[in-house]
């Protein structure tokens, strides 16, 4: 059955709603998502673990609700949004609850996997509030979906408090419950997409699993995710690699790395709808491009090595200190959190049929950023004793995805017509 895009009119009554209820549903299954940045710490101390299995077991969360997205996705443009959401987000807090009776580092491992539940719920939002708006909403509407990555500040400022109070434990089951609730709540306050309610009205059948995928072998599909590697994967790595970045380089105390990583968070995440509406004003191409140009210029700042500078009879030890530090980071997450809603903006235009796939695959690929550059991030340390050698991975990244959507661009600019998304 072919099925038209939905009438995405935001006079839908339900469309309110659904936004508002998958952004706050999405906030605390972020939180949940990144609880291994905070208590992984003090499971590091009584478990005597290495920095390389500290760093698999904040990562594994990351890895598997990446991983999840693709078929998440799939699922939601089948069944419905608000279906797949609800089950998603009682799944994540079973895994969670478990976490905290865990007691070795494999049992740990496996209710990690769990734990990424809560992250593949971005696939289920992006299909599900995409169908309630018009395409020259989405981008706004998106945008607004995705400031739900504040879960992470949420995390880092509450968690650390509960830790010391009561130990990680009361965190995980805290946090589980907390999915419950939101689950419960969502359930009972969505409605079905306008998509799902047209089809059960004319009894449709559902499209094959061969076309929901066709749209994967499109090559501007794994650009898309390339972009989203770095927009939202390096933004999550440095979510969770913050805190022991301030720690190893600057000497701060848990507590004051946590609140500082949070403070980053934040508004990385709130500008993430500003993104959003700016991408429908001005166009995503722009946005993406500004982006890039000052993400490679931050990045390159930031992975400047400590040196000694010899000059007017003396030797001076250059090294960028903590609120220098701070305020490129934050600007760095600023332009990260524009870039974010523009990728997004991009994918309900160009494959209205596949947002639940195609938005499936490149949340994929951005969340194995999280997982996969915290890992290189410690890495790259041991190789080289170097806590900027992390953003001189970044910079790299950034000028590969730069230099790609422009070649990109150029070549589309010689060929067709420019299409409005980009």
């Amino acid at each position: 059955m072919t099925e038209t895009p939905a009438p995405g009119h935001t006079s839908d009554p339900g469309a309110a709603r659904a936004l508002s209820m998958s952004t706050i549903a999405f906030t605390v299954c972020f939180a949940v998502w990144t609880i291994f940045s905070i208590i992984g710490v003090r499971i590091k101390d009584e478990l005597g673990l290495s920095e390389s299995e500290l760093g698999l077991l904040i990562g594994m969360p990351i890895l598997s609700g990446s991983l999840v997205r693709l078929i998440l996705g799939i699922w939601t443009d089948r069944y419905g949004g608000r279906l797949v959401y609800t089950a998603t987000m009682v799944l994540a807090a079973g895994a969670t609850f478990l976490l905290a009776g865990a007691e070795s580092y494999g049992q740990m491992l496996i209710a990690a996997l769990g734990v990424g539940m809560a992250g593949g719920s971005f696939a289920v939002g992006v299909a599900y509030v995409s169908r309630f708006y018009s395409p020259q909403r989405q981008g706004t509407a998106l945008g607004i979906f995705g400031v739900g990555n504040v879960g992470a500040a949420v995390t880092k400022f509450a968690a650390p408090y509960v830790l010391i109070a009561w130990g990680w434990q009361t965190v995980a089951q805290i946090w589980a419950l907390a999915l419950v609730v939101m689950a419960a709540v969502f359930w009972f306050s969505t409605e079905d997409d306008p998509v799902i309610r047209t089809r059960r009205q004319v009894g449709g059948g559902q499209r094959s699993l061969a076309s929901e995928l066709a749209p994967l072998r499109d090559l501007r599909v794994w650009r898309f995710a390339l972009y989203y590697f770095f927009a939202f994967g390096a933004f999550v790595a440095l979510a969770l690699w913050l805190p022991r970045y301030l720690m190893g380089v600057y000497g701060f105390d848990i507590i004051t790395a946590g609140i500082i990583a949070a403070a980053y968070s934040i508004p990385a995440s709130i500008f993430r709808a500003y993104g959003g509406v700016l991408s429908d004003r001005r166009g995503a191409r722009a946005v993406m491009y500004w982006m890039f140009l000052v993400s490679a210029a931050t990045t390159a700042i930031l992975a400047l090595p400590p040196r000694e500078i010899a000059g007017a009879g003396a030797v001076h030890q250059f090294a960028i200190g903590p609120i220098v530090f701070v305020v490129l980071v934050f600007v760095l997450g600023f332009f990260m959190s524009l870039g974010k809603a523009a990728v997004y903006k991009h994918i309900p235009i160009y494959y209205p049929q596949n947002v639940g796939a195609v938005g499936g695959l490149v949340g994929m690929i951005g969340g194995l950023g999280g997982f996969l550059l915290p890992i290189c991030f410690g890495a790259l340390y041991d190789l080289t004793g170097l806590w900027s050698s992390c953003f001189m991975l970044l910079f790299v990244i950034v000028a590969v995805s730069l230099a790609w959507m422009h070649l990109a661009i150029r070549r589309m600019e010689r060929t067709t017509a420019p299409v409005p998304a980009e």
